[in-house]
């Protein structure tokens, strides 16, 4: 007896398809990989970062031809409020709709916390905290109005533990992961869910750089620094990557994770299992 086999399952192999995803800071890095996973899963993007116009082009392109889906950039700043609630009509007026919104967007600066720069500290909560509370509320009518919506901040292992030197890094990036559990409770009954990802070391061209910067200057070896500098607080001793922050974003959009909301999930090797 001949057996024919079933067709593929289009909604498990694409289970974004027909949502509209919009991610910050998503021309390079974390983002982009997150991008390109909602993407491959079937959802529309929205991507939103910095580069020349030929860079974003050129992205932007890629990822429509490989997943054939609709791509579009938004230029917003995340430090001015009236940029991002430009972004966010956009969006709307744009696809009809948002489903998922994936706040990126940050940056970082390092010094002792008595010589931390005022603009830098402004600078830091501007974009790696308020930006993700006015997109948030910027977004929720829609998703209220659809009954659906996915909200996913990426935070950081120092939403969770705190380092020398980071006072406005850690102090904005826990103030992430209290801002998602807010959304959650607010959102529980309306088809919405927020739940923050907290990556610790994510391999990507900037830590590339940092490694070698730190090989030169310490006169040490690439293994050494990754092992003993940059590691030092992962147990497992490896770099996450964007493919599984990625995979993870992908997980936490679906419909499989409608019961997830309100929770900051490490994604650190074991580092706050100290």
């Amino acid at each position: 007896m001949n057996v024919q086999p079933k067709a593929r399952d289009t909604r498990a192999a694409r289970p974004l398809a027909g949502r509209v995803s919009l991610v910050t800071g998503s021309t390079s890095g974390i983002g982009l990989g997150i991008a390109r996973a909602l993407a491959e899963a079937g959802s529309e993007v929205v991507l939103n970062g910095l580069g020349t116009a030929s860079e974003i082009a050129t992205t932007k392109d890629q990822i429509e031809a490989d997943y054939g889906i609709k791509v579009s950039y938004s230029a917003a700043d995340m430090t001015r409020p009236e940029a991002i609630a430009e972004m966010i009509a956009a969006v709307i007026a744009g696809h009809g709709q948002l489903d998922v919104l994936v706040n990126n967007a940050g940056i970082q600066y390092v010094a002792p916390l008595d010589q931390f720069p005022v603009e830098k500290w402004d600078a830091i909560l501007s974009i790696n905290l308020s930006s993700a509370f006015h997109t948030i509320r910027l977004a929720l009518p829609a998703m209220r109005q659809n009954k659906f919506g996915r909200i996913i901040n990426i935070a950081s292992a120092h939403g969770l533990v705190g380092s020398p030197f980071k006072a406005a890094y850690v102090a904005a990036k826990h103030g992430i992961v209290g801002l998602t559990k807010v959304a959650a409770l607010e959102t529980a009954e309306e088809g919405i869910t927020c739940n923050a990802i907290c990556p610790g070391y994510v391999y990507t061209p900037l830590v590339e750089a940092q490694i070698d910067g730190q090989a030169r200057a310490h006169g040490i070896s690439r293994d050494q620094v990754i092992h003993d500098v940059l590691l030092a607080q992962q147990p497992n001793k490896r770099f996450a990557t964007v493919e599984e922050l990625g995979a993870l974003t992908v997980f936490l959009a679906s419909d499989a994770a409608v019961s997830i909301t309100g929770i900051a999930l490490p994604v650190d090797g074991g580092w706050t299992a100290h």
